[in-house]
């Protein structure tokens, strides 16, 4: 595990780029290509089992979005710490941050564990989807602090300047989760035969092991950020500065996801084909996303750092060599699955309403994917900077207001279609508009 560290703040902008972002990079696509791996062996069980766990991915990667987004204020801090060379303060963040991810299962386990058909009733999902998807989501809920720990722990190391050792965890994690994935789904080898449930424990038995090592690295001394938790105090001034910064991350990650929630029971109205087809498309697209997320996780440490050696200006040539690099990769992704898009469907689904609906949804969407890399990749920049409010409000206006308002409209004008049309139209308005204000500069004099 590497437990030396860079100097990010030095040397050439390019390359820190992509010392950080390519482990990144390569951990996302091996994440999300699970995900689609996980949605092959569930769709064998039939589309009511592809739209059970099309649903409570979800409701599920609401919840995470919110976690992962509040641990912005982890990635802030840290990358500060680090960048002003405060070892001693880079640690106390990540305890406070472990002890805060505690607090975080607490509430999910009490409130989503008894709450999970009232979630999928809300989301107009039918009888034959609830009876999937409850057994499912319970067990991820339950299994969620492994996972909230893992995020930590993760998030502190890349603060740092470490993205190798996560991606080696993950690594890990996903050979596992595949492995367990069809044994426990279908019963192989003597295991019972759990269905979509399987699948939920296999991600819950596999994302464990991997935080297990985190912990061992960190409690140990292998990692660039040690955690000293014999002597370690709830710290309610840090945390509340770790939450401030990352509320409104969360809230961003909300907004982001709770288009998906509103236009979820708007595609039902059209069928359960049509649902299996959202689900996936969601899914397809999140792999696309990898990159976009990479670079942005790499920019968010990078601009931490150099503001935290009081080098704005560094950081502001940083942010925008990523954003452009982000926007032609993720256009040339777009034009790959508008071209393949009836050939990547189909490899998942073979139903012809599912294979139509799924086609159309994703080459309407392929058109903005450029876009959609410079929303996400300077809207980490803002983040690393300390400012989570920017990006909140753009994000409220573009997701909530645009995507749905337009969404509704143009549905009503042309059917599913128009559900697509709307959220290509927000998508472009979303990063235009990050793109403006981060312009404007004001990022760069935020005090965390």
């Amino acid at each position: 595990m590497n437990k030396a560290r860079k100097d990010l703040t030095e040397g050439s902008i390019i390359r820190n780029i992509w010392y950080l972002a390519l482990p990144t990079m390569l951990g996302n696509v091996l994440q999300n290509a699970f995900s689609i791996v996980d949605m092959k062996f569930v769709g064998k069980l039939g589309p009511s089992a592809m739209a059970a766990v099309g649903m409570s991915g979800i409701v599920l990667g609401t919840l995470f979005v919110v976690i992962r987004g509040g641990y912005m204020g982890t990635v802030a801090l840290v990358a500060r710490a680090i960048g002003a060379k405060n070892q001693e303060e880079a640690e106390n963040v990540a305890v406070q941050s472990l002890f805060l991810g505690l607090f975080c299962y607490a509430a999910i386990a009490i409130i989503g564990y008894p709450l999970a058909p009232v979630i999928l009733k809300l989301l107009r999902a039918g009888e034959d989807v609830i009876a999937e998807g409850v057994p499912y989501i319970r067990v991820l809920f339950l299994g969620s602090v492994m996972m909230i720990v893992g995020i930590v722990l993760s998030s502190v190391l890349r603060a740092a300047g470490d993205a190798i050792t996560p991606l080696i965890i993950l690594v890990i994690s996903t050979v596992l989760n595949i492995v367990l994935d069809p044994i426990l789904i279908f019963g192989l080898w003597g295991f019972p035969r759990l269905g979509v449930a399987g699948s939920a424990w296999a991600t819950v038995i596999a994302r464990s092991t991997g935080t297990f090592i985190l912990l061992w690295l960190f409690l140990r001394g292998r990692a660039v950020v040690k955690l000293r938790l014999r002597n370690a105090k709830v710290d309610f001034a840090l945390m509340w500065r770790i939450i401030r910064i990352g509320v409104f991350a969360s809230l961003q990650g909300v907004m982001r996801n709770i288009s998906g929630l509103v236009l979820t029971p708007i595609v039902a109205n059209y069928g359960t084909s049509a649902i299996a087809a959202y689900g996936l498309g969601m899914r397809l697209r999140m792999v696309v996303m990898m990159p976009a997320f990479g670079l942005g996780s790499a920019v968010s440490t990078l601009v931490g750092q150099n503001l935290g050696a009081g080098k704005p200006e560094r950081a502001e040539r940083t942010a925008w060599v990523t954003a452009g690099t982000g926007f032609a990769f993720m256009t040339f992704l777009g034009v790959l699955y508008i071209v393949f898009a009836k050939d990547i469907i189909g490899f998942f689904n073979t139903d012809i309403d599912v294979v139509k609906t799924g086609v159309s949804y994703m080459r309407i969407i392929a058109c903005t994917f450029g876009f959609i890399g410079l929303g996400v990749i300077l809207g980490r920049a803002f983040s690393g900077a300390g400012d989570t409010i920017s990006p909140l409000v753009i994000t409220a206006i573009g997701f909530v207001g645009l995507r749905v308002t337009l969404s509704v409209l143009f549905s009503s004008l042309m059917g599913l279609k128009g559900v697509w049309f709307g959220v290509t139209a927000s998508t472009v308005i979303q990063g235009l508009m990050t793109a403006f204000w981060f312009n404007k500069g004001r990022w760069k004099s935020k005090k965390v």
